[in-house]
């Protein structure tokens, strides 16, 4: 009963946070005005941005990366689209695969709302922020800043090392008084997984920082909110990735109303970079099986270091 009560206080705490706070702030960071797009037609940018994120999306799923951090470098790089609008189209690329996935992760029990729920909040409220900050700061410097961001990913993901399931950890007293612990059936392994989690304040703070970048950005963050679950706090990885994804679409939820409050929603771009995107991640699904992980991981983290790089360039008016 204490937990049930101490879960609904997060939830309404939460809500009446991400309703508000947007309307607090001013009108001063709005988006850019829609872009003129050369002398091409309308409608083959619509299919060219499609095609691109049909084939994104079998990438992301494949990689197992989320579609967000993609998106955006590659769009904002390589398209005439100004990235106000990609970043927003990028957080409802990466929202609409969270989604999609979530209920059979709960089912499962691959994702679990007691730990979700107050990283979700803490994160979802920064993401508020750092949404509003990166509308008001010039596009240049985002950019700039983008590429340098998307470069330290690519490093992230060479370097990183997940563990399937690590070892059990003693809860510290944040996680007990949360009521943050599990237990899951892992088909491979055979049998039931408890686990509990510690380092609960540092994991908190950097959820703050990670959603903070993620509605600056508008990236997905599902590559840093992994690791630091898994990494950080010992959550096993399929929990990780499960739960990741619930945090993320409620970060990405907070952080597009404020892109759509401020107008930066482009239909154009985000209708086919969703449709396509979550087309091409279903394809993705059924390659899965048929590809080596590793090998796809390799290929983006090249296609990210270029994106990156293309990124950092653009900001500097090379």
């Amino acid at each position: 009963m204490m937990r049930k009560g101490i879960g609904g206080v997060w939830l309404a705490l939460g809500t009446m946070v991400l309703l508000v706070l947007p309307l607090l702030v001013s009108d001063a960071a709005f988006a850019a005005p829609v872009p003129p797009v050369s002398g091409v037609a309308w409608w083959v940018w619509v299919i060219a941005l499609f095609v691109f994120s049909f084939f994104l999306g079998i990438i992301a799923v494949i990689a197992g990366v989320g579609g967000g951090v993609l998106f955006v470098p590659i769009v904002s790089s390589f398209f005439p689209f100004h990235i106000d609008y990609v970043r927003a189209a990028g957080l409802l690329v990466a929202l609409s695969g969270a989604l999609s996935a979530g209920a059979p992760l709960l089912k499962k029990g691959l994702a679990n709302l007691r730990l979700g729920l107050p990283m979700a909040l803490l994160g979802s409220v920064s993401s508020i922020f750092g949404a509003l900050v990166g509308l008001a700061l010039p596009s240049s410097f985002i950019q700039l800043t983008l590429g340098i961001v998307i470069i330290g990913i690519a490093l992230l993901m060479f370097m990183s090392k997940r563990s399937a399931v690590p070892e059990t950890v003693e809860p510290d007293c944040f996680s007990q008084m949360l009521g943050i612990s599990g237990i899951y059936h892992d088909a491979t392994l055979r049998r039931e997984v408890p686990w509990n989690i510690h380092r609960t304040a540092l994991g908190s703070l950097l959820f703050v920082f990670i959603g903070f970048l993620g509605g600056m950005f508008g990236l997905g963050a599902g590559f840093a909110n992994v690791p630091v679950f898994n990494l950080l706090m010992g959550v096993p990885l399929k929990v990780a990735v499960g739960t990741s994804g619930l945090v993320l679409s409620i970060n990405g939820t907070a952080a597009v109303w404020v892109y759509l409050l401020k107008g930066a929603v482009l239909p154009l771009i985000a209708i086919p970079a969703i449709a396509g995107m979550m087309a091409g991640s279903r394809i993705g699904a059924w390659l899965l099986p048929r590809f080596h992980p590793k090998s796809i991981r390799i290929v983006v983290i090249i296609i990210l270091a270029i994106a990156g790089v293309r990124s950092l360039l653009k900001g500097i008016g090379v």
